[in-house]
C-alpha cells in the first residue's frame, strides 16, 4: 500500500438475508460433503454494518456480543482480508443485527460477505469478486453467494453459481424460537440424500421443495407448527436447513394480511424478494460515482 486512505468516513452497508427457494441433496461425497442443487434469492430484510476504515491496523466490533471476537465471522472476514492483502489498514465496525441466528437466512455468512466487499472498497484493494469469494468460502459455504449478489442456482457443494432471473414476490417469513445447527442436519442419518440432479431449465420449471424440511420438522416441532400455520394461507416451506419458514405471496398487502391473521405466538416479518441483493445495488451505485 502506498499513501493514506482516501476516505476515513463511516459507510453503512447492508448485509441482506437470502432464501433457498428449493434445496435438493443429490448425494454425499467420500469427504463427507454433500452435492446439492439450490436456488438462492435475496430479500430486502438485512443486517447493517457501519464501517469506518482506519490507518492503525486495528479491527474492532461494536456492540460486544456473547461470541468471542476471534470466533465472530465479521472479525474473521476482516482479518482474512487483512492477512491475504498484507494491508496495514484496520477498521471499526458497528453491527445492527436484524436477522436471526440459525434461521437459514444466511445472516452470519451475509455479514462476512459484506465485510469483505466493503473493506475491499474502503481499503482500496480492488480485488475481484472471484478473489473475495475464494477468501469467503473458507469462512462459510454460503459466503460466495452473498459476494455474487444475484439470484443464482448453486451446485456442487454450493460453489458453482449460475445467475438466473425469477419472480420477485413478497414473502412472509416466520421465525420459530429455535436454533437449527446446519451440521446436525447434514450429519443426520434420516436426511434425504438421493434427489436426482436436474438441468437448470428443469429445476426452474418444476414444483419446488426442500429436502431438509421433513427432518427439520421432525426434530423441531416449532418449525412444523410454523409451517402448519402459514400453509393455510399460502405455499410455505423451510429455507436452507432452517429454522425460518417462508410463505410466497402475491403482493405486499397479501403478505401483510397473512402475517396479521397468524396466531400471536408466530413471530415473523414481511419482505420482498430481489434478484439483486441490497449490497450489490449499493456497490453498483458507489462504482458509478
Amino acid at each position: 500500500m502506498s499513501g493514506p486512505l482516501n476516505n476515513l468516513e463511516p459507510i453503512r452497508w447492508p448485509a441482506p438475508a437470502k432464501l433457498n427457494l428449493f434445496l435438493y441433496i443429490n448425494g454425499q461425497r467420500p469427504d463427507g460433503y454433500h452435492e446439492l442443487q439450490t436456488l438462492f434469492q435475496f430479500v430486502e430484510k438485512a443486517d447493517y454494518l457501519t464501517i469506518q476504515a482506519n490507518q492503525t491496523g486495528h479491527i474492532s466490533i461494536a456492540p460486544e456480543s456473547e461470541i468471542k471476537l476471534e470466533d465472530n465471522l465479521i472479525y474473521k472476514a476482516a482479518r482474512a482480508l487483512q492477512q491475504f492483502s498484507g494491508t496495514p489498514f484496520g477498521a471499526h465496525i458497528d453491527v445492527e443485527k436484524n436477522l436471526p441466528m440459525g434461521g437459514g437466512l444466511g445472516g452470519g455468512s451475509s455479514d462476512a460477505a459484506t465485510t469483505l466487499v466493503a473493506l475491499n472498497q474502503q481499503w482500496q484493494l480492488n480485488y475481484s469478486n472471484d478473489i473475495l469469494a475464494d477468501i469467503g468460502v473458507k469462512l462459510g459455504a454460503d459466503v460466495p453467494i452473498f459476494i455474487h449478489g444475484r439470484t443464482a442456482i448453486a451446485e456442487g457443494v454450493g460453489e458453482k453459481l449460475t445467475s438466473v432471473e425469477v419472480a420477485e414476490p413478497w414473502y412472509v417469513i416466520a421465525v420459530p424460537p429455535v436454533h437449527v445447527a446446519t451440521v446436525n442436519v447434514f450429519t443426520h442419518k434420516e436426511l434425504i440424500r438421493h434427489t436426482p440432479k436436474r438441468a437448470i431449465d428443469q429445476l426452474l420449471q418444476g414444483s419446488w421443495h426442500n429436502d431438509c424440511e421433513p427432518l427439520v420438522k421432525k426434530q423441531y416441532p416449532e418449525v412444523a407448527k410454523a409451517i402448519d400455520a402459514l400453509i393455510e394461507y399460502a405455499p410455505s416451506r423451510l429455507t436452507g436447513t432452517g429454522a425460518c419458514v417462508f410463505a410466497t405471496c402475491n403482493n405486499q398487502q397479501h403478505a401483510q394480511s397473512i402475517l396479521d391473521a397468524c396466531p400471536a405466538w408466530l413471530n415473523g416479518f414481511v419482505t420482498q424478494g430481489s434478484n439483486e441483493s441490497a449490497l450489490y445495488k449499493q456497490l453498483k451505485l458507489r462504482n458509478k460515482k
